[in-house]
């Protein structure tokens, strides 16, 4: 796939798409059952969250053994016939790598702790006594990055979940296991992969305490992650398939080398800045109201400063780890269908590379669970016990839960009004959002107005209109509070994008020229006239065509 710009991926998270057998759990025959439905969307790449053999602590983020199906999401035969029959249908399959860390079950964990001094090496292993860490480094789920081990006398670096062990990328012996995997996947026909949190990989090569933060500033971006992602893609020729990285806490400086071609690392990559302007103090459990103007300004930034050095970016609001959008910078309620409509017209007109997650087409919302027991995320039952040992109350906890855990984006596909949302004739293992009675993918694919249909005319426009897919972005109207505005120009082809991210009209001036563009775009439907002065109704966008 020469060209990936043109390009749109869809998430899927296996384990709540569609599960074809019944037991309660999506699997790959699902998704294979819904292909025709993924390429009536005009889709390129699928993008599928693990499906390794796990003890899924992390839902799959926890690999013990990459080159193996876990039998609960179906066999490698299974994975075969999607790939052959995605391809049949004009899609490729794009693999999710999870190369930082292990399952502590993956048989190199379990060997080095049975002693072997070879795999012991494989991971970040350090002497100590059991009451002093290495260092005061916290985990990103909460607590200690370090857990001892009492029969090695040694403590293990995880940066993630206690047993999710991080690797030693500084092992050429790992790196070679890792290119492996990459080509066992690549023979099978596998025609992208994703990168989890790989900015992460190179650790620093003496490790302290952290006198400012919890430690990220020591490995994020670290000192040989451009040297090792160069590497990875040399020697497993990837390079002409659509790579992207998951970058955690990144830079745009470090985002141009991972993603300027000239530097033959990867595609693009995704960034999560503009997904923490409503994290007060940058506390992703400290609740706020979205900073409208500071996700402009990120955005902006992000944009032409990525543009300015031949950077890429991918760009997107939902996945498997984030809150739904509409639920987000949204309306749940009256605007649901406009609010959904304008986010996903601001974010597929940018320059990058469009994700849709899978719901997000057709406007799902946050779960809304009312008590901890309905919460599977290892995360957020960390971290409702967390803040309620800080003092919160249960209720309190619950109301921070609803608004940020990842099961708001792992509740199932909501495929229908029929039981369980359509998404499994058995007990779901996640329950699906009551809202699936009235948001669902029948009911979308009926309904001429709907967000689905809008998702296919974006999708359809970036095919049709190179501008989208090659123009340069220049931003428009900055000063007016709550506007996104920016331009797309190509040659002697442009577009105007303008969207109302509040639920307030607003009132915003044309330049003279633009009043003569065409509207192209109206997420309400009926277009309004263009004047010097146009009135922008309550999430509403609009896109003008030079």
């Amino acid at each position: 796939m020469a060209s990936f710009h043109d390009k749109v991926v869809y998430q899927i998270y296996p384990k709540s798409f569609y599960d074809f057998d019944g037991d309660g759990i999506g699997d790959l025959r699902g998704v294979r059952a819904k292909l025709d439905y993924l390429q009536s969307l005009g889709i390129d790449l699928i993008w599928l969250t693990p499906f390794f053999v796990s003890p899924q602590r992390d839902n799959g983020y926890d690999v013990a053994d990459y080159c193996r199906v876990d039998p609960r999401f179906g066999t490698m035969v299974d994975v075969e016939a999607l790939i052959d029959d995605a391809r049949d249908r004009g899609m490729g399959i794009m693999l999710d790598m999870v190369f930082n860390h292990t399952s502590t079950a993956h048989e190199w964990f379990q060997r080095a702790l049975a002693g072997e001094k070879k795999y012991q090496e494989y991971y970040i292993f350090r002497n100590g006594t059991p009451d002093t860490p290495p260092t005061n480094w916290v985990s990103k789920f909460g607590g200690s990055a370090w857990e001892y081990v009492p029969a090695l006398g040694k403590w293990y670096l995880h940066l993630f979940d206690v047993t999710q062990a991080d690797l030693n990328w500084d092992n050429p012996a790992v790196r070679e296991e890792l290119k492996s995997v990459i080509r066992f996947w690549k023979r099978k026909g596998v025609q992208g992969f994703r990168f989890d949190v790989v900015n992460l990989i190179s650790k620093p090569a003496q490790f302290c305490d952290d006198t400012e933060g919890d430690g990220r500033r020591f490995y994020t971006d670290g000192p040989h992650v451009h040297a090792y992602l160069r590497e990875l893609v040399a020697d497993t020729g990837i390079a002409d398939l659509v790579t992207v990285g998951e970058m955690s806490s990144t830079t745009i400086e470090n985002c141009v080398l991972y993603s300027n071609p000239a530097e033959r690392e990867l595609s693009m990559c995704f960034n999560f800045h503009h997904l923490k302007i409503d994290y007060r103090g940058g506390d992703k459990w400290q609740l706020m109201p979205p900073d409208l103007e500071k996700l402009k300004r990120l955005l902006c930034r992000w944009q032409t400063e990525m543009q300015a050095q031949n950077g890429w970016n991918a760009t997107f609001w939902c996945n498997h780890d984030q809150p739904r959008i509409v639920s987000r910078l949204g309306d749940e309620g009256v605007y649901r269908k406009r609010s959904a409509k304008m986010l996903a017209t601001a974010i597929h007109l940018l320059r990058g590379t469009p994700y849709v997650y899978q719901g997000e087409e057709i406007g799902m919302t946050n779960a809304h669970y009312t008590s901890i027991e309905q919460y599977a995320d290892v995360e957020s039952r960390n971290y409702y016990r967390i803040l309620c040992e800080s003092g919160s109350t249960p209720a309190e906890a619950l109301a921070v839960l609803a608004a940020r855990s990842r099961d708001n984006g792992r509740t199932p596909m909501q495929w229908s009004d029929a039981p369980h949302a359509g998404f499994s004739t058995g007990t779901p293992w996640l329950a699906p959002s009551d809202t699936y009675r009235t948001i669902h993918v029948a009911e979308a694919c009926a309904d001429p107005d709907s967000i689905l249909h809008y998702y296919k005319t974006l999708i359809a426009l970036r095919k049709r209109l190179p501008v989208i897919a090659e123009g340069e972005i220049a931003f428009y109207g900055m000063e007016i509070p709550g506007l996104l505005g920016y331009y797309r120009t190509l040659g002697d082809d442009a577009l105007l994008v303008l969207c109302n991210l509040t639920g307030d009209t607003l009132a915003v001036s044309l330049p003279a020229e633009q009043t003569r563009w065409q509207v192209l775009l109206d997420s309400c439907g009926d277009a309004p006239a263009i004047g010097e002065r146009l009135t922008l109704r309550p999430y509403e966008a609009l896109v003008l065509q030079k």
